[in-house]
């Protein structure tokens, strides 16, 4: 089955000529398209910066027009601009002209929609962004994936009854490595039972046990922004948030 390919400087958006299934596959975070302004502000390395990208994770989901599935994924890094958050997650400590109202702990971690940080807490910058340069982040990046993403989900939604998003990210293998002596390689979340049926969970999570991988819920990551705010199911829009740990397909120190 061929597939139609429509692509932005925000997201590629595959689509099969005709959608076999109420599943739709995103990934907001393996975009790796860097921009020339990110790496001259940064005081990280392309490497350094690269730690918050869901490396290759865009890879495991290119079959998913072929199987009669839409595809949704970044071109633009997490560390330009988190589409997992909401776009008022502005963060005081990096862009100027904030008040210091209440914050969120992803924004009092530096993981706003415009993130301050990359893993291992490392600062990206050595000071602060304009509030018109977030806010063109925002203009030129968030709200085209998500005005597409909501577009997307509404079209299935109509023509099957029920529109279920896989939002598919990747984990630090020491993410969970303290869980026991076995920790899990997949970690799905739910927003513990209110973003997804039951009965869909369950069946995603048996794919992955049928794999040989073991699989937990919820637990370190129970889903953010993307499942929060479109997993409706009284509505017929579920959405899992599946973390695949990194250790299970690639070099994570050389992100190969």
């Amino acid at each position: 089955m061929a597939d139609l390919l429509r692509e932005t400087q925000a997201y590629r958006l595959r689509k099969p000529e005709r959608m076999t299934t109420a599943v739709v596959f995103a990934s907001p975070h393996s975009g790796s398209d860097y921009p020339p302004e990110l790496l001259a502000r940064s005081v990280l390395d392309p490497q350094q910066l690269r730690s918050s990208e869901d490396a290759f994770v865009d890879r495991f989901l290119e079959p998913a027009a072929r199987e009669g599935a839409a595809l949704l994924t970044a071109r633009l890094p997490r560390a330009w601009v988190d589409l997992n958050r909401d776009e008022t997650e502005l963060d005081p400590a990096l862009i100027e002209g904030l008040g210091r109202g209440p914050a969120g702990p992803r924004v009092l971690a530096g993981l706003g929609v415009i993130p301050r940080v990359v893993s291992s807490n490392r600062a990206i910058y050595s000071g602060k962004l304009t509030r018109a340069e977030a806010d063109a982040r925002i203009a030129t990046v968030w709200r085209p994936y998500h005005t597409t993403l909501t577009a997307l989900l509404r079209e299935v939604q109509v023509r099957f009854g029920r529109a279920i998003l896989i939002d598919m990210h990747s984990m630090p293998s020491e993410a969970v490595s303290g869980a026991g002596p076995r920790p899990a390689e997949v970690v799905l979340g739910d927003r513990y039972g209110a973003a997804a049926r039951p009965d869909t969970v369950a069946a995603v999570e048996a794919i992955f046990t049928r794999l040989g991988l073991r699989v937990a819920r919820n637990a370190p990551f129970a889903g953010a922004y993307v499942t929060q705010h479109y997993g409706r199911p009284a509505s017929g829009y579920e959405v899992i948030q599946v973390e695949i740990s990194r250790g299970l397909y690639m070099d994570e120190a050389a992100i190969r």
